[in-house]
């Protein structure tokens, strides 16, 4: 090309979460049946959407008015009914102005990142959601700054670091949190969430807050809304009904907005976050109009309630076969959908192997595994895809230094969700000693 066009955060938009999907329809057309559990769709999984919710969609679907545009933050008797449901709390009050509608949390975060200086940095978890890491690193066009979440305890935040992060890089200007968290499922108590806010209010800065596995809490956890917190900070909280309802599908997600009176200059870029949705005109109406009917409707909490109680049988049921693994480091899951397992220091290695009987897939695979660059724990994520089928993500994509890998708990049939995590257990013993 006569000039370089590729922008200077291109190399940071990563996402292993769909990637290896790729091998895994290659390794199908070798004779290998997969169980997909890299991604967070209950409904890929099989989850069945109740009548009641189809009957809603399916009765504003013969609205003509479900077809048209709406405005740009979205349509207004949603956004005033999440309005109220946050102000019903009684703590930090918000109108439907502070509400804006996006086309998925995908949009959402990405729109967040890119209406920040480029120099404004947002520092976030590590491990963290490829797509938050994915957006800061390209909108500054460098590597992620990131926090530690500590293995050792719950996969909470390492507050000290934190601190340092912040105290010794003054181009942080916000604080990232995903609560309850992907990929760890790790649910905060309050005083953790105290103590990062007292950190965004002793250097001035603002808080993100990805709040969309909020009612996706179990094992005896909870949490609170950030709303209820912050008090006078500058925050966006992010919601969504793709893992809730669940309606990945819809790409209907929204941010709220709060104190945005209370500073200026974050006025101002949260207006930049709507000028940049009102080029687009608008987000999708239809999901928009169900919301309402959909959260307030009798069934809903039952609802909510058994799929709770689901994510708690099979995150005591993972735990429970994989903490007893010599090697493993293995926090329960509290919250979300998904498990987060790490390798003990040192012991993996590029030499290790699980056995593959399909000379094809053996071929396919020692391919990829002896690329230059590949991760430890890919190359096991590798072997245990070719020689069992499971397919998961190694933990080493969600921008950490740790070396494992992240599994979902969306696998409906519990006597076969055992015997993917049994099969796990005894495919890491098997690689640790090859």
């Amino acid at each position: 090309m006569r000039n370089n066009i590729v922008h200077i955060g291109a190399g940071e938009l990563t996402y292993e979460i769909r990637a290896i999907v790729e091998i895994a329809e290659k390794l199908k057309t070798l004779g290998i049946k997969t169980n997909m559990e890299n991604i967070g769709d209950p409904v890929a999984k099989g989850e069945k959407i109740p009548d009641w919710i189809k009957q809603i969609v399916s009765d504003l679907v013969m609205k003509d008015c479900s077809y048209g545009y709406c405005a740009t933050r979205g349509v207004l008797e949603t956004r005033e009914f999440l309005a109220n449901l946050t102000n019903q709390r009684g703590k930090t009050q918000i109108t439907p102005n502070d509400i804006i509608f996006f086309n998925g949390l995908g949009d959402a975060i990405h729109k967040v990142y890119g209406q920040l200086k480029r120099e404004a940095r947002v520092l976030g978890p590590s491990p963290t959601y490829s797509t938050h890491s994915s957006a800061e690193g390209a909108h500054a066009g460098q590597k992620p700054v990131t926090y530690r979440l500590d293995p050792d305890n719950n996969w909470f935040p390492d507050i000290d670091d934190m601190r340092l992060s912040v105290k010794y890089n003054p181009a942080i200007s916000a604080i990232l949190i995903i609560n309850p968290d992907n990929p760890t499922g790790s649910v905060y108590p309050e005083r953790i969430l105290r103590e990062i806010i007292a950190i965004c209010k002793e250097y001035d800065l603002f808080l993100i807050c990805d709040e969309i596995y909020h009612n996706l809490c179990y094992n005896g956890t909870a949490t609170k809304p950030i709303s209820d917190l912050i008090g006078d900070l500058p925050a966006i909280s992010m919601k969504g009904i793709s893992k809730e309802v669940p309606w990945p599908g819809a790409r209907c997600g929204w941010i709220e907005v709060y104190n945005a009176d209370k500073d200026p200059m974050f006025a101002r870029y949260v207006q930049s976050i709507l000028d940049s949705k009102m080029v687009e005109v608008c987000s999708t109406t239809l999901p928009q109009k169900a919301i309402p009917q959909i959260l307030s409707h009798p069934e809903y909490p039952k609802y909510l309630e058994e799929r709770r109680n689901r994510y708690e049988n099979y995150s005591n049921i993972a735990y429970n076969l994989l903490k007893e693994v010599p090697g493993l480091k293995v926090n329960r899951t509290n919250g979300a959908f998904y498990m987060s397992v790490v390798f003990g220091k040192g012991l993996l290695n590029s030499k290790q192997s699980l056995e593959i009987e399909n000379t094809e897939v053996k071929e396919l695979v020692e391919g990829l595994v002896n690329k230059e660059g590949c991760e430890t724990d890919k190359r096991f994520v590798y072997y245990l895809l070719a020689s069992t089928g499971i397919c998961v993500v190694p933990i080493s994509s969600f921008c950490t230094e740790e070396r494992g890998f992240r599994i979902t708990l969306l696998e409906l049939d519990e006597k076969e969700f055992t015997q993917i995590f049994m099969t796990i257990a005894n495919a890491v013993t098997t690689y640790l000693g090859s």
